[in-house]
């Protein structure tokens, strides 16, 4: 391994480490319920839709917990606004923070990759979208992670913006989908809504593994 791509390689881990540390904080932060969020939104009235949007978007910037709003989404809105209104904020704090990472990857990763790294961008580059799509249809993941990586590793805009806009649809849903249930109480909802969360969650990471699988063999 040339010096060049250890070099490469260890700018991307001190990236990740540093992404990480800044999810972490975040989180440790914002220490508020979910009931907490949701007086908060309903405060504001009619324009509690305009205020969550808004927070959704800029949320990532701040790195508040994306799962946490979601399930405020579906508390004060239900499932079907909740949905609407979560994946609005959603893809445009995704859009958002591609355009931050952009930025910053143009000053950190000033040279053209090399080794296993640059095979892994180009890969990343020519199948942005679905590569995109298969980590967004996985709710577990961190969603902000994905948005920077994909900037950082010159994923298309368009294809970014594509794939995140489909790919969040199932989680989004489940997510809204098991607020809406705790809100109403009802026992039979919330089992529901568990059962489709829980089949959203382990459906996506069983075909991302075997999509994978298949990348490494291609490029080997």
């Amino acid at each position: 391994m040339s010096r060049a791509t250890i070099f490469s390689v260890l700018k991307w881990l001190l990236v990740l480490a540093a992404l990480a540390f800044a999810v972490w904080l975040g989180r440790a932060v914002f220490d508020v319920s979910i009931d907490d969020l949701r007086i908060w939104i309903e405060s504001y009235g009619i324009w509690a839709p305009v205020i969550y949007i808004i927070f959704y978007t800029v949320r990532p910037l701040i790195f508040f917990p994306a799962s946490l709003l979601s399930l405020a989404g579906g508390l004060v809105f239900g499932v079907w606004l909740g949905t609407f209104y979560t994946i609005i904020g959603a893809v445009s704090g995704a859009m958002l923070s591609y355009a931050v990472a952009r930025g910053l990857g143009k000053k950190i990763f000033k040279k053209d990759w090399d080794g296993n790294a640059a095979k892994i961008q180009q890969q990343m580059e020519q199948n942005g979208f679905l590569y995109i799509l298969i980590f967004r249809l996985i709710p577990v993941i961190n969603f902000d992670l994905i948005s920077y990586l994909a900037a950082f590793a010159k994923v298309r805009f368009g294809s970014f913006t594509s794939a995140t806009l489909i790919g969040i649809i199932p989680g989004t849903f489940a997510y809204n989908f098991l607020g809406s249930s705790a809100a109403s109480g009802n026992p039979k909802m919330i089992l529901l809504a568990s059962s489709v969360f829980i089949l959203l969650t382990i459906l996506p990471v069983y075909f991302r593994k075997r999509w994978i699988n298949k990348q490494k063999k291609d490029l080997e």
